[in-house]
């Protein structure tokens, strides 16, 4: 350890020797007499002197910058309020021109398709009047004016011979219904009997006339045992 630390310390000393001429670099050039140096130097005094001055005007000049922000910061704060109610109004004024140019374009697209329509319609009204001329000419010709109108008129007589005959079915029914209508508006699912002997409405009290032993009478429905019974043959009378 020792020997190390003598050799470390021989190392330090041989690295700071600066008689050693490999550890020694001399720089090239000349170095300049006394007068060139204080020409150098009046040189950069004067050049000083004029950056000082340039920076004396830069100062003023920052100073009057400095004021003039001053005052339109001033003015800046006192307009606040316009710049805000005027920004509101702008931002109003661009509302409405979105909700106005909204509008417009649904009015265009809306006016769009209302000409397609009335194209569609007009397309539509030149083939109805093309087969109105045509209709014209097969009426001249006597015929029917279009086999569709043909048909439909023939639907529609046969609609009115249905509600003719559904009317006469009805007052039919109608008419049959009375029978089973009793005089006290009571309707009865019962055979009417029949009512000669009765008084007519015109009389108060509906008590039956006295017909005695030959009242009229309804006579019964013939039963299954006349089919035992001859039809009797008349015999022509001779004169």
């Amino acid at each position: 350890l020792e020997v190390c630390q003598e050799r470390l310390i021989d190392l330090e000393k041989l690295l700071e020797n600066p008689s050693d001429p490999e550890r020694v670099r001399f720089l090239d050039g000349e170095d300049d007499s006394p007068e060139v140096i204080m020409k150098k130097l009046e040189q950069l005094e004067s050049r000083l002197a004029v950056k000082e001055e340039q920076s004396l005007e830069k100062d003023l000049i920052l100073e009057q910058v400095s004021r003039l922000i001053e005052r339109l910061s001033s003015k800046a704060e006192a307009g606040k309020d316009d710049t805000l109610a005027l920004a509101k109004k702008v931002n109003d004024l661009q509302n409405k021109i979105k909700d106005i140019t909204r509008k417009m374009m649904a009015t265009v697209a809306e006016l769009s398709v209302q000409q397609g329509d009335a194209l569609k319609l007009q397309q539509e009204k030149n083939g109805k009047d093309i087969e109105l001329q045509q209709c014209y000419v097969r009426m001249e010709q006597g015929e029917p004016p279009s086999p569709e109108i043909f048909q439909e008129w023939q639907r529609f007589i046969e609609t009115e011979k249905r509600r003719l005959n559904e009317r006469e079915t009805r007052e039919q029914n109608e008419r049959e219904t009375e029978h089973f209508l009793l005089p006290g508006g009571v309707m009865t699912q019962a055979e009417p009997r029949p009512q000669a002997y009765a008084p007519g409405d015109d009389v108060d009290i509906q008590v039956a006339r006295p017909y005695g032993a030959h009242a009229p009478f309804k006579p019964s429905e013939p039963g299954a045992n006349m089919r035992h019974i001859r039809k009797p043959n008349p015999k022509p009378i001779e004169i």
